[in-house]
């Protein structure tokens, strides 16, 4: 959902700056504008100029309904390999709030690797940098992978950690991402 129509808010939502990574609380009746929806939030202009971002539990704020998002779901799992396809898909789901990339396509996230649990489940362990080092969405974005990985059956702990050695720069970014953005 892409709108150059104002919103009206139908409740107060809770909100994070962009690119800050402040959390902010948007009033009932605020005007706003949304610019990107995908991987289940929205960011959006306020009438002030800020760029914030929503989640998708506060679809209803702006009349939209939340988004149904349900990892697939495996009953046996062949092994490590299988889970960390799986890993990689829900990656995939993330997006940073200012590009209409995800953060595999990105090239952000720089480690994924599934090892099995003496307990039964497995550990997933994730490295991923930010576009600019001093971007506040760092803890946002690390929030979002957990959880949508945590979402994975036989996924029982998640490391996610924000490295910046090596930094990123657009050369990582797949070629899909160079052309979408212009890059190509």
């Amino acid at each position: 959902m892409k709108t150059n129509e104002p919103i009206i808010l139908s409740r107060d939502c809770e909100a994070i700056q962009i690119p800050s990574g402040e959390i902010v609380m948007l009033p009932a009746g605020s005007r706003v504008t949304v610019t990107q929806s995908l991987g289940g939030s929205y960011t959006m202009t306020t009438d002030q100029g800020y760029l914030v971002r929503i989640a998708n539990k506060d679809a209803d704020a702006i009349g939209e309904e939340a988004e149904a998002f349900q990892a697939e779901r495996l009953t046996a799992v062949a092994g490590p390999a299988d889970l960390e396809k799986l890993v990689w898909d829900q990656l995939k789901t993330c997006f940073d709030p200012e590009i209409p990339v995800n953060i595999v396509d990105l090239g952000l996230v720089y480690h994924c690797q599934v090892t099995p649990l003496p307990e039964g489940g497995n550990k997933v362990d994730v490295k991923f940098t930010l576009t600019a080092q001093g971007c506040g969405m760092g803890q946002v974005l690390k929030g979002d992978m957990e959880s949508k990985i945590l979402s994975l059956s036989g996924v029982k702990d998640v490391g996610v950690e924000v490295v910046f050695d090596p930094p990123w720069d657009p050369s990582r970014m797949s070629d899909a991402a160079r052309l979408q953005l212009g890059f190509m």
